[in-house]
C-alpha cells in the first residue's frame, strides 16, 4: 500500500502550501540522519522530503490527489524524473537557510535608494539646521494606489499555467522521460495577467515627481558624512516597499574660520606695537564677539584657547574648542619720526639696529667649526 504523503507530513488534505512547509520543517529536522539515530532514519528522511516535493507543487499535488500517484506524475510518464534538485533545494533550507519554493512570482519589488548631496554652512556644522532639499524621485501612483491596474479592474489568471507561474512538459532524454519545468512566458512567472493596465504609471505602480523634503542635519556633521533617511527613497514598482534616502554633506568654506576634527582655528594679526604692550582684540564667533585678550609681550605664532566654542561632537556630549591663533604684524613703511622713535626705543632697550639673536648653536655646528680651526 503506497504511503500517504498527508499522513506523513501530518497535515489535512485541504492544508495550504504554507503549513505543508511548515509541517515539513518541524519533521526534517527531527528525522534528518544526524539526529535520528534509527536504522531506517535515512529512508524515513528521503521519504519526507519526496512527500514534500509532491505536495509542495501546485501540479503534482493536483495530479497525487486525483491519482493517488506517489510520484505526482500523470499516467504514461512512469519511469522519469524531475529536473533540479527535487525536494533538496528545501532541506538545504531546513538546515542552512535560503532557498526558495515554487509558485508564482510577485510582481512587487523594493524601490532603488537615493542620494542627493547638500551643501550647508560651517555654522550650521556647528550648531545642526534643519533644510529643504528638492528631490525627483519615484513615488506611488495616485491613480492605480500601486496596483498597476486601472481602478475597478482585477488581474486574470493565467490560461497557460493556471495561476502557478509555471508550465511543465515532457521532454525525452538518455535517462528516460523528464519533466522540464520553466517560467511561464505568457504571464512571465507571475501566474496572472493584467488585461487593463493604469493609464497614469503604464502598469508600474509609480509615477515619477518632484516632492520637497526637510532634512534635519544634526550638529558636528563634516565634509562627506551620510544621513540616512529609511522609507525615503523611490516608491516600489507594483506597490512595493520603497527604498531608502541617503544625504551626503558638503560644507562650504568659511572667510575667517577652519576646521580640524571639531576645533575651529583662527587667525588674528596684531599690531607690533600692541603685542609689546597687551591689549584686547574683538572676533566675531558662531556664539557670538569673543574677547581676545593679548597679553604684553604676546610674541607672533602663540594661539589662545576658547574652550567649548568649537563644533559640536556629532556623536557625544560638549563641543571642540576655538584655537586663535595671533600674528604680530610689523610696519613696512614708517615715516621719519616713526624711525627716529623706533632709533630712540632700540637705544634705550640697549639695542643696535643690526644686533640680531642667535638661537644655540648645534651640534652638527659645532663640528663643523671645531673642523675649521684644524
Amino acid at each position: 500500500m503506497a504511503t500517504d504523503y498527508y499522513q506523513l507530513l501530518g497535515v489535512e488534505r485541504n492544508a495550504p502550501t504554507e503549513e505543508i512547509k511548515k509541517a515539513y520543517r518541524k519533521k526534517a529536522r527531527r528525522l534528518h540522519p544526524d539526529v535520528n539515530t534509527a536504522e531506517d532514519a535515512e529512508d524515513q528522511f528521503k521519504q519526507l522530503g519526496r512527500a514534500y516535493e509532491v505536495l509542495s507543487d501546485p501540479q503534482k499535488r493536483q495530479i497525487y490527489d486525483a491519482t493517488g500517484d506517489p510520484d505526482g506524475k500523470p499516467a504514461g510518464f512512469g519511469g522519469g524524473s524531475q529536473g533540479g534538485f527535487g525536494g533538496f533545494g528545501d532541506i538545504f533550507e531546513t538546515f542552512f537557510g535560503g532557498g526558495g519554493s515554487g509558485g508564482p512570482a510577485s510582481r512587487t519589488r523594493r524601490g532603488q535608494d537615493s542620494l542627493i548631496r547638500v551643501r550647508i554652512d560651517l555654522g550650521d556644522a556647528v550648531f545642526g539646521t534643519t533644510k529643504e532639499v528638492q528631490v525627483e524621485t519615484a513615488v506611488t501612483c495616485p491613480e492605480c494606489s500601486g496596483s498597476c491596474m486601472r481602478p475597478g479592474t482585477s488581474p486574470t489568471t493565467c490560461p497557460d499555467c493556471h495561476g502557478a507561474g509555471q508550465t511543465q512538459r515532457p521532454m525525452r532524454s538518455i535517462l528516460g522521460t523528464v519533466i522540464q519545468t520553466q517560467t511561464c512566458a505568457r504571464c512571465a512567472g507571475f501566474g496572472n495577467i493584467i488585461e487593463d493596465p493604469c493609464q497614469e504609471c503604464d502598469g508600474q505602480g509609480r509615477v515619477r515627481e518632484r516632492k520637497t523634503l526637510k532634512i534635519k542635519i544634526p550638529a558636528g556633521v563634516d565634509r562627506g558624512n551620510r544621513i540616512h533617511l529609511a522609507g525615503e527613497g523611490e516608491a516600489g514598482i507594483a506597490g512595493g516597499p520603497p527604498g531608502d534616502l541617503f544625504i551626503e554633506v558638503d560644507i562650504r568654506a568659511h572667510d575667517v574660520f577652519t576646521r580640524r576634527g571639531n576645533d575651529l582655528h583662527a587667525t588674528v594679526t596684531v599690531p607690533m606695537t600692541a603685542a609689546a604692550l597687551g591689549t584686547t582684540v574683538s572676533l566675531a564667533s558662531f556664539d557670538g564677539t569673543e574677547q581676545i585678550e593679548v597679553k604684553p609681550g604676546t610674541q607672533s605664532g602663540e594661539v589662545i584657547t576658547l574652550r567649548g566654542k568649537g563644533v559640536a561632537h556629532l556623536r557625544g556630549m560638549g563641543r571642540g574648542d576655538l584655537k586663535v591663533h595671533l600674528k604680530v604684524e610689523t610696519p613696512t613703511k614708517l615715516s621719519d619720526k616713526q624711525k627716529e622713535l623706533l632709533r630712540l626705543l632700540a637705544e634705550e632697550r640697549g639695542e643696535e639696529a643690526n644686533e640680531s639673536h642667535t638661537q644655540h648653536k648645534g651640534v652638527f655646528a659645532k663640528l663643523r667649526e671645531a673642523w675649521e680651526s684644524v
